[in-house]
């Protein structure tokens, strides 16, 4: 070895680089979908503010004392979680199709995964904001009560729980146009949240609509959610997970097929 080669410093390997530039280019790419979604105050505004108001209105001012401050609490949480990823994927995609902003973004460098990461983070972020807003809340002005762990297993159970509904939404952005994929959201995200009791207790619906809600994935993550506090309805927690996660792979497959065909 030459005396010049013995001084030069050494080269990182080809996958070391290649990994750090995968990953600056997740990290712009969340960034970049953050600031984006911010700015879409039509977007943004409703989805942090509303499951806020809601428990605000039904959990603290007719549901302090009575105990259903505590089961709103998980509830709204829920309703607020499925909203981000269903809008977020939902609407999100839709528009980035349409408008070709997707097909911009294959035929870049950037790798195939950090549109759907940047969704995902942007989503969780949301979340996170709108838990806080319900955490406070309660502890504040609802009076709710709970161990550490319970604050902690509740945003877990309901930060997790945005993935199957971020997969149901990305089903019906690769199938759906920008301008219908609100319309199609909604038809889907209101129905389903009134009859799997997250408004309202489920065991306040009428014994048919109490059945009807098993087949409907926000029940089961609602259920899973007041597990956590022991206000749940008694099913065992591996059916309400195997639901979730049926859903996921399910609304993937047809994301998959939607994203082949167009």
């Amino acid at each position: 070895m030459s005396r010049a080669q013995a001084l030069s410093p050494p080269c990182p390997s080809t996958a070391s680089v290649s990994l750090s530039r995968r990953l600056s280019a997740y990290w712009t790419e969340s960034c970049y979908e953050l600031v984006s979604v911010f700015r879409q105050l039509d977007f943004s505004l409703p989805t942090l503010l509303f499951p806020a108001m809601f428990y605000l209105f039904f959990g603290v001012l007719f549901g302090k004392g009575s105990g259903m401050s505590s089961y709103l609490l998980a509830t709204y949480g829920a309703f607020g979680v499925i909203g981000t990823a269903l809008f977020g994927f939902g609407v999100g995609t839709a528009v980035a199709r349409e408008s070709g902003e997707l097909r911009l973004k294959q035929v870049t460098p950037m790798p195939a995964g950090a549109f759907l990461v940047s969704k995902i983070i942007a989503a969780l972020v949301f979340s996170c904001i709108v838990l806080i807003e319900l955490f406070l809340l309660a502890a504040t002005l609802g009076g709710v009560r709970f161990e550490a762990h319970q604050w902690l297993g509740l945003a877990a159970v309901l930060l997790l729980g945005t993935l199957p509904f971020s997969a149901f939404g990305l089903a019906i952005g690769t199938h759906v146009s920008g301008k219908g994929a609100p319309a199609v959201v909604n038809l889907f995200y209101l129905p389903m949240a009134f009859l799997s009791g997250l408004w309202i207790p489920i065991t306040m619906l009428p014994e048919v609509m109490q059945k009807l809600a098993f087949a409907l994935p926000p029940f089961h993550l609602s259920q899973l959610a007041l597990g956590v506090i022991q206000l749940d309805s008694g099913y065992p927690w591996p059916i309400h997970v195997a639901v979730l996660a049926a859903v996921t792979f399910i609304c993937l497959g047809i994301a998959a097929r939607g994203y082949r065909r167009r």
